[in-house]
């Protein structure tokens, strides 16, 4: 393909030793066998196509514009001169053609042609757009938006990139995550595998799994956020989200594979939790009596304003889906309704409706119910507390039974696939049992139960993995306690799992705890010995 540089030429031979390489030539990798190749067809056929040349200002040498493969082949091939085409050329004309002509070279590292266009655009005469360089080159502008973007990545991607250990795949969708969100996700391009020897095999895995993982672990959804995408004062530095080009349904062309699935998803996570900070700061500025509330896990921050999550019932917005979720508490108002606002755990920034009084007799009925309980209604509380704790221990030990019996077919990989998918659609309630179920530990902080298992499931085996799933998928089918026993047993006898020996074990283990507690309560407490009388 041809520039717009029109220039008057001359053909003729040069010796090797009036030539120089051209410090604009973007091309940095020369592969030695390539080289050795060409070299011997120079040396049996000569250079068949002339360099590009420019005189070079005050000395009898030439620069090479274009053609600097071919000059190193033909040294290695011993000839002393080679047919070149000596063209008047500026500074900028020479980069242009030099330029242009390498990047249509198949053999050019990407890396090589992202530095090519960056070079383009930053010249001052011609001026050039992504979209000029795009037509010049016969490529899209999302093409040439792309490979631009390999600019971006930081030494250490950059490096793995260039000793091919990853892929073009990943190091695209890499680039388009901050530097520090590039050396977070680069490890989830690779899988250590275990064979008979001591030492891991590091295996390359398929770009969507690294989609997959930045999709989970690193982009967030603005559509979602609890301030104004629009205003530009929140964080001035950063600017309004609707403008960012950090937002993958602003810079189109950048995110031209995501524009279109998440319009609008942030990729710079310490941007956006920097506005979700400065926006709840701002929230209780103006409202200094607003109730601050934590819907985090563990123990609360020593100091604290914001009241623990099982110190406050959250009041609903959505209508009840059936009968028996109208007189649950959380879809009832009561007087002592207030607003309040996530300081702490996941959901930061976002106002609720919530109840924290601890005598509302409609949120906090448990509460009202054991101070004014007669002996009767506790002996029938601690009856269902039992029946329910028999039912729950029971339906673990048939799960974890379930779970033992489950085989290994599936490549781990697609059982990755489908553990993410499926343990995304848990609530709260059954990541918890999941986490407990396999002794993942308690969520620290902010660490969401739902970040402990994925990072779980990244490291865990191929066989635990199935077990998983079809806890998971268990799970997803309970959805009241009348329908769970029915859903184990099903599961069960699919296992061959005796749910009927299990229950029986775990009744057996509670009327043990129970009559173990009634002996200890029934042995009476020894008598205080009298203190001796003072000698006279």
């Amino acid at each position: 393909m041809t520039t717009a540089v029109q220039t008057q030429s001359e053909y003729r031979n040069l010796p090797l030793t009036q030539l120089q390489e051209s410090p604009a030539n973007p091309r940095r990798v020369f592969d030695d066998a390539a080289l050795n190749e060409l070299a011997d067809s120079i040396r049996a056929q000569g250079v068949l196509s002339p360099l590009l040349v420019r005189p070079v200002n005050g000395t009898r040498g030439y620069e090479i514009v274009a053609g600097a493969r071919r000059y190193r082949a033909a040294q290695r091939a011993g000839v002393d001169s080679v047919p070149v085409r000596i063209a008047e050329l500026n500074d900028a004309q020479a980069l242009e053609m030099s330029l242009i002509e390498n990047i249509q070279r198949r053999d050019v590292h990407p890396l090589e042609e992202s530095s090519a266009y960056a070079r383009l655009l930053a010249l001052d005469e011609p001026k050039y757009s992504i979209e000029q360089i795009a037509a010049k080159c016969a490529k899209t502008p999302a093409y040439i938006a792309s490979r631009l973007s390999l600019e971006r990545l930081t030494p250490k991607v950059s490096e793995a990139f260039m000793k091919e250990e990853i892929g073009l795949g990943h190091a695209l969708l890499l680039a388009k995550l901050q530097p520090g969100e590039q050396e977070q996700a680069l490890p989830a391009c690779y899988q250590e595998v275990y064979g008979q020897g001591s030492r891991p095999r590091r295996v390359l895995l398929p770009v969507r799994h690294l989609r997959d993982w930045i999709e989970h672990n690193i982009l967030l959804d603005l559509g979602s956020a609890p301030f104004s995408k629009e205003d530009a004062e929140l964080l001035p530095e950063a600017g309004a989200c609707v403008n960012c080009p950090k937002q993958t349904g602003h810079n189109k062309l950048l995110f031209a594979d995501w524009a279109g699935q998440h319009s609008q998803q942030c990729t710079d996570p310490a941007c956006y939790q920097k506005k979700i900070d400065t926006h709840v700061k701002q929230t209780i500025a103006a409202k200094p009596k607003l109730v601050q509330i934590s819907t985090a896990y563990g123990q609360p921050k020593v100091g604290g304003a914001a009241i623990p999550h099982n110190k406050y019932v959250e009041i609903r917005k959505e209508k009840p889906k059936n009968k028996n979720e109208r007189d649950w508490p959380e879809y009832k108002s009561c007087k002592y309704t207030t607003e309040a606002i996530v300081t702490e755990g996941t959901e930061k920034g976002e106002t609720k409706k919530v109840c924290a009084n601890p005598e509302c007799p409609v949120h906090h009925l448990k509460r009202q119910r054991h101070m004014h309980a007669d002996a009767a209604f506790k002996a029938e509380q601690e009856k269902r507390r039992r029946e329910e704790a028999i039912a729950q221990t029971t339906g673990v030990r048939v799960l974890k039974a379930i779970g033992d019996a489950v085989p290994v077919r599936l490549m781990k990989p697609d059982l990755l696939f489908v553990a993410g998918r499926l343990t995304a659609l848990l609530d709260e309630r059954r990541l918890a049992v999941l986490v407990r179920q396999h002794g993942i530990g308690k969520p620290k902080g902010d660490t969401a139960p739902a970040k402990m298992l994925a990072a779980f499931l990244l490291k865990t085996e191929e066989s635990k993995l199935g077990r998983i799933l079809i806890e998971t998928a268990i799970l997803l089918s309970m959805h009241n306690q009348s329908d769970d026993a029915r859903i184990l047993r099903d599961a069960a006898q699919v296992y061959k799992v005796d749910v009927d020996a299990i229950s029986a074990t775990v009744k057996q283990e509670f009327a043990e705890k129970e009559k173990g507690k009634a002996s200890r309560n029934a042995t009476p407490k020894p008598a205080l010995k009298p203190a001796k009388k003072a000698a006279a």
